[in-house]
């Protein structure tokens, strides 16, 4: 079993906590999972421990920590509050955020050098960030996977500072994400043979189990055997 605890991660405006889980057999490869509107719950934890399980140094990092600190909303109930941090969420900041955690990963002794990413809804959005932005001595993050991530279209400027392989989850029926936002993101990515994108027959934070409405068992069940074999693939 992965042993989990609070990380402290430093940047120059102050610090900030990253739940972690760390594996049986390190160094190991490390993920960041970046957290969904509902902060670091319960099932953010449970996905960071899945990853600890199948191998991996994983920090969730607390993405909302200048607006409430360890701020937590367990399901659908919490969709408003967690939509209201959102828009209080400092996009200018994120970056410089996720590369002090990116740094500070590389630097645990648990580590073995190779990084890469995991988001979901928000996070799916800030792993697309994190792969084009946050770069540690030259180098940025070695594979990343984005869930749902609903501004990624309105960010295809940076998809050029996209160094590393990516993979993009999708819900063909998403209400936040129409198609043709799918079919952009698809395009800007067409000539990379390192970019995989998969549409799923299902709405939107379909991988959450947490949030019923949401949750379709059949799609994450499909989305997260990929996503384990692409940082299998990019990161070992």
């Amino acid at each position: 079993m992965p042993r989990s605890h609070y990380e402290k991660i430093t940047t120059p405006d102050g610090d900030f906590d990253a739940f972690c889980a760390v594996p049986e057999t390190t160094p190991a490869p490390a993920v960041l999972v970046l957290q969904e509107v509902f902060g670091i719950n319960d099932n953010i934890r449970g996905l960071t421990e899945q990853l600890a399980e199948a191998g991996y140094l994983a920090l969730a990092p607390d993405v909302f920590w200048r607006v409430e600190p360890r701020f937590e909303r367990k399901d659908e109930s919490g969709l408003a509050d967690g939509m209201a941090h959102v828009q209080q969420l400092d996009f200018d900041l994120v970056p410089g955020d996720l590369t002090a955690v990116m740094a500070h990963a590389l630097a645990m002794p648990e580590c073995n050098g190779r990084i890469g990413a995991v988001g979901f809804c928000l996070g799916g959005t800030l792993a697309y960030l994190f792969a084009g932005t946050a770069r540690v001595d030259g180098r940025g993050p070695d594979a990343v996977v984005s869930y749902y991530g609903s501004a990624i279209n309105g960010m295809l400027d940076l998809a050029p500072r996209l160094e590393c392989p990516v993979l993009f989850h999708y819900g063909a029926q998403d209400p936040y994400i129409p198609a043709e936002q799918i079919d952009e993101v698809e395009q800007a990515f067409s000539g990379r043979s390192d970019v995989v994108l998969h549409r799923y027959e299902a709405g939107h934070a379909f991988s959450n189990w947490d949030a019923p409405t949401f949750f379709d068992e059949r799609a994450a069940r499909t989305a997260w055997p990929r996503t384990l074999d692409f940082l299998e693939k990019h990161l070992r």
